[in-house]
């Protein structure tokens, strides 16, 4: 979906991530616009956060059920996965800080690093080479 507005009115503020992703629910809103109050949200986030804000997106994103989150602050790469939080009562839901993708586990952030690295030299054969990668990995 590109950076698109996640916009749901029983959320006080409406995220509008750098990119966003259907990967396992693609199938339910292929080819038509996304209604976020009836459709599954995005099974990825990504936010590159290299300006502070003061907006909470980690419970943001967890209040719209996003299943992973991935931020990006110029230094460090974080990966949240969503899980149950047993600390509250009903469904409430929080976001746990792990070191590989549950989508693609295959990709650590060892190889997410050495894209960036190579990105900062030529984004074109950083993106073919992330791409080879990526098909000689998930085969």
């Amino acid at each position: 979906m590109r950076s698109t507005t996640l916009e749901r009115e029983d959320l006080d503020r409406s995220p509008e991530p750098d990119h966003a992703f259907y990967i396992q629910n693609w199938p339910a809103v292929a080819g038509r616009n996304v209604d976020f109050a009836t459709d599954p949200p995005p099974d990825l986030v990504l936010e590159v956060d290299i300006t502070h804000t003061n907006i909470d997106k980690v419970n943001l994103y967890a209040a719209l059920g996003v299943p992973e989150f991935w931020r990006y602050n110029g230094r460090l790469w974080r990966i949240y996965q969503l899980q149950a939080d047993s600390q509250s009562e009903g469904l409430s839901q929080r976001y746990s800080e792990t070191e590989t993708s549950a989508i693609f586990p295959f990709l650590t952030k060892n190889v997410l690093y050495q894209f960036l690295a190579q990105a900062r030299q030529d984004e074109v054969a950083a993106e073919q080479t992330l791409r080879a990668w990526m098909r000689e990995n998930t085969q």
